[in-house]
């Protein structure tokens, strides 16, 4: 099955592969292709191309840097974007904090991040997470306690992912502990990394990458102004900013592009004289990824052309479950197609094990965490049984 396009919209895919295929530097792309590690200065360089060029944040409103696309053409730009192995726009910027200022800040606080936030002349770090408040996020105990014309801010945060790369937080803090409801005793405040009193310490992976870090905050002084919206709405901010994320977290461009891959390699690998690809368990294997594929990618445009005014719709809940396992399914099939050569996961460079097999493993173990960032799996399901199937 194959989506038919408007030969206008044919025309936008084709602006938008060209782009993304000649503007952006190969030696970037080629890095994403192959699974390696993206560096800071690559994923600088590449917003700021895309940002350049109106392509960084182009569901942003159109003062701050968006364009006034239909929800169709946004998903052919990230699904374009992907297939060409670009870095996406950081997600930290552009997904949550960004539309979360845009929509929730004052005129001074988006005069003042929105353009730095495009551009990725800010980079930002989310302040969620913490040791005993991770799916049941109500829970945190970062508290905020105003002091003058500051909050002071004392607690921790965990999994901050590429808080080592980062200048800014976007943290949710406890600024009442006596409210009836937990939710409603949260605020959103936003300080600087390198303020007095923050530590960020880096917690190793399974691949053995430091993408992940604990932060710690000792009596951290926040200026009044960086608080985003109302005092102790930050629940309903976090709730806007995560459905944002879940929207795009599906990465149905960057599966193709994984099973595309795949298949390439299951045709050169060889098992008892011919291609591991003619197969008949592979193939089938292979066959079933691709249609739930498609059975994703139909349902995130029903879930784009049926957010109302830009807000989320709770139907994103299953595009981050299904995108999410999915994504680990391709991890896991590369793994079995490159067999015996994928425990080769630490050869050195010069090894005889192709990049592509050596790294399938460590790819594999990383992407585990993609059925638990976002909001994990489990709550998902909760979400889609209350909001959508009214359980």
């Amino acid at each position: 099955m194959r989506l038919q396009l408007s030969p206008e919209l044919e025309a936008f895919r084709e602006e938008m592969r060209t782009f993304f295929t000649t503007q952006v530097p190969q030696e970037i792309r080629d890095t994403v292709a192959a699974h390696r590690h993206v560096t800071k200065e690559q994923y600088i360089a590449t917003q700021r191309v895309l940002n350049a060029a109106g392509l960084a944040v182009p569901h942003w409103p159109v003062e701050w840097g968006g364009r006034d696309w239909t929800p169709l053409q946004r998903h052919i730009w990230r699904e374009e974007m992907q297939l060409a192995s670009v870095p996406e726009p950081l997600a930290f910027n552009t997904s949550m904090i960004g539309p979360v200022i845009a929509t929730f800040g004052n005129q001074e606080q988006k005069e003042r991040f929105l353009p730095a936030t495009a551009n990725l002349d800010i980079w930002w770090c989310q302040g969620f997470s913490e040791p005993d408040a991770g799916s049941d996020l109500a829970s945190l105990r970062t508290t905020a306690v105003r002091d003058g014309d500051d909050w002071v801010v004392n607690g921790q945060k965990t999994w901050t992912t590429l808080g080592q790369h980062a200048d800014w937080i976007f943290c949710l803090v406890r600024t009442d502990p006596t409210a009836e409801k937990k939710q409603r005793g949260i605020s959103l405040l936003v300080f600087p990394m390198d303020s007095p009193g923050v530590t960020l310490r880096p917690i190793e992976l399974l691949d053995g990458s430091f993408e992940v870090n604990e932060v710690f905050f000792e009596d951290v002084r926040v200026p009044a102004e960086n608080l985003i919206g109302e005092e102790n709405r930050g629940w309903d901010y976090a709730k806007f900013l995560l459905g944002n994320e879940r929207v795009g977290i599906a990465r149905i461009g960057s599966t193709k592009r994984m099973l595309a891959q795949a298949k390439q390699h299951a045709r050169e690998i060889t098992v008892d004289g011919r291609p591991l690809l003619d197969d008949p368990r592979m193939a089938a294997r292979i066959a079933e990824i691709e249609n739930d594929l498609v059975a994703l990618e139909l349902t995130a445009l029903r879930v784009v052309a049926n957010s109302a005014d830009g807000k989320p719709h709770p139907a994103s809940s299953v595009l981050k479950l299904r995108g999410s396992e999915l994504q680990q399914a391709a991890t896991e099939l590369l793994v079995d197609i490159a067999g015996p050569l994928s425990v080769a996961s630490f050869a050195e460079k010069g090894s005889d094990v192709p990049e592509w097999a050596r790294v399938a493993t460590p790819h594999f173990l990383n992407y585990r965490k993609v059925s638990i960032y976002g909001g994990s799996n489990e709550v998902q399901r909760t979400i889609i049984a209350g909001s959508i199937l009214g359980l």
